[in-house]
């Protein structure tokens, strides 16, 4: 008997491929495809695969040892070079509107599921290639990635894991040993970059446009068919808690309305997380909108330095600022609008949907006076006093340049006092003074009006009764201390790009612990340097990116 090597142990269910219809023509050639969920395709060999980086917390929970992921076998399959038994690669059909216009089909234009893992514990996991090569959806595109690109989606991935954020994983990041022709700005000045491969890591990357694109085209019957699987596969509790028999073919009307109440639970979290954290997905398109709450699609994202509700990180959003950071919580009701107009043929009534986007809403709210209540260290949110408290420190902070993450942060040291000493203005400023990026522009109304604040903030904190240590290590949990600041990023795609691996390493074991002191790293926590202000990749990108 031929012993088995480790990657031919990993088992595939592909349930995917297996329960939905399939394009029925093999090209890969550029085509509208319909009565179709997804198209078979093959991975483009590369001709030098170097894994460059993989994360050994996502490598554990597919049950890939990490002496496998050392191994050139890992970086052969991995790059698309080579399948494992019972792989099935697939680029999927789907829709979208892009800046609030339809955009017709658009698909997995450069992305190929590998397959369906399920791991030790009867997990499913779909492994997919970003960058590995043409499929019919890749429109006027080569489906490739480099690396700048694929290097950010693979820590970014991982930096929002560790945040808590709900999103995809990546298992790898692997150079190609080809030069890819990108054209950053889409401002005529292409050039070669190294290409790249990065493996993305989620039990399903169905989204909002997946459903559209059939209703689209007045599918009705391929719609039904992938909601009914999206629910039997990733929502079986819906099922198991409905009277209906688990194994019966037709779903009824009120689990499909249990399914999108469910979406829109989850995306109102997803988006209190974001806001929480100051990330900016910059591409919020339907087609970018995960149906399981996940963030999705890394392209040109960003964290607010200074905290500006309208920043956005996106060059071709520049103009309309569409999707920048404050208004993140109304596309994504906008977007989910959209979903409800696409499984609406399958309801057939519009007030139970629209009661949905309301509670979306509802939940929203709730959950972001919480979060915020959260980030000033206070036991419980009193809508009374700490409305208003909020409110004027959201005001405050977009009149001098103040960075969104060293800020939150440093109010955690914030020492009270007794009620009968009061501080004057330079003291109660003192503690968060590192995150202005111009001190020198707070004149004496902003001083004045700031101290009012902080003195109103440690009355309030007084109140709750919390010993310091305590409030600092409350408000230490959600306020992080590292975040992927996009310069960071541009420096390890630098030293990348000469040679050294070494600072990738670096900022991943950075990011997998956010919240915690990390003394050696004090570096990596200070404000955006000002030559990174507009350099490119440190600040705006695009959606090449």
């Amino acid at each position: 008997m031929v012993k088995r090597t480790f990657f031919e142990t990993l088992t595939f269910d592909n349930s995917f491929v297996a329960s939905l219809p399939r394009d029925s023509e093999s090209s890969n050639i550029p085509r509208q495809v319909f009565g179709a969920c997804y198209s078979s395709v093959r991975p483009t060999p590369v001709s030098m695969p170097k894994t460059v980086a993989y994360a050994k917390e996502v490598a554990a929970l597919l049950g890939i040892s990490e002496e496998a992921c050392e191994s050139e076998r890992f970086a052969e399959v991995f790059s698309g070079n080579r399948l494992l038994p019972g792989m099935e690669p697939y680029a999927c059909c789907y829709g979208g509107h892009q800046f609030g216009h339809w955009a017709g089909q658009l698909g997995d234009g450069r992305a190929i599921n590998l397959g369906e893992l399920v791991n030790a514990e009867g997990k499913r996991w779909v492994l997919q290639l970003k960058g590995a090569g043409m499929t019919p959806y890749s429109r006027r595109a080569d489906g490739l990635a480099v690396l700048r690109s694929s290097m950010r989606e693979f820590l970014c991935s991982e930096a929002m894991f560790h945040l808590g954020v709900p999103t995809t994983r990546a298992l790898s990041l692997i150079t190609t040993g080809e030069e890819v022709m990108r054209d950053m700005f889409y401002d005529g000045n292409g050039g070669l970059e190294p290409g790249a491969i990065v493996c993305r890591v989620a039990p399903s990357f169905v989204r909002f446009g997946s459903f559209e694109i059939f209703t689209s085209r007045r599918d009705f019957d391929l719609l039904k068919q992938l909601l009914d699987y999206t629910i039997r596969t990733d929502f079986p509790h819906l099922i198991e808690s409905s009277e209906m028999n688990p194994m019966e073919s037709e779903l009824s009307e009120q689990v499909y309305l249990q399914w999108f109440e469910e979406v829109c639970q989850k995306t109102a979290i997803l988006m209190v997380h974001w806001m929480r954290v100051g990330f900016v997905h910059g591409v919020m398109n339907t087609d970018n909108m995960s149906v399981l709450g996940l963030t999705i699609d890394y392209g040109p994202y960003g964290w607010l330095e200074g905290y500006d509700p309208g920043w956005t990180p996106n060059t071709t959003d520049a103009e309309g600022r569409r999707y920048c950071f404050g208004n993140q919580p109304k596309i994504g009701v906008w977007n989910l609008a959209k979903l409800a107009e696409a499984i609406h043929p399958l309801i057939h009534k519009t007030e139970p949907l629209q009661q949905a986007l309301s509670n979306y809403a509802d939940v929203y709210e709730k959950s972001w006076w919480k979060m915020m209540s959260e980030k000033l260290g206070l036991r419980d949110f009193e809508v009374d006093t700490d409305k208003h408290l909020i409110e004027e420190l959201l005001e405050i902070l977009v009149l001098v340049e103040t960075d969104m993450t060293i800020f939150f942060r440093k109010l955690g040291d914030v020492l009270t006092v007794s009620k009968t000493i009061r501080l004057n203005k330079a003291q109660l400023i003192a503690p968060v003074l590192d995150a202005y990026y111009e001190p020198d522009a707070m004149d004496g109304a902003y001083r004045e009006r700031f101290a009012l604040w902080m003195q109103a903030y440690i009355d309030r904190i007084c109140k709750d009764g919390l010993t310091d240590e305590k409030r600092r290590e409350n408000m230490n949990r959600v306020n992080p201390k590292y975040v992927l600041r996009n310069y960071l990023v541009q420096q390890a795609i630098d030293q990348v790009d000469g040679g050294d691996d070494s600072w990738v390493h670096k900022l991943l074991e950075l990011l997998r612990h956010p919240y915690d002191e990390q003394p050696d790293k004090e570096d990596f926590a200070k404000k955006r340097p000002e030559w990174a202000r507009h350099r490119a990749g440190c600040s705006m990108l695009s959606c090449s990116s």
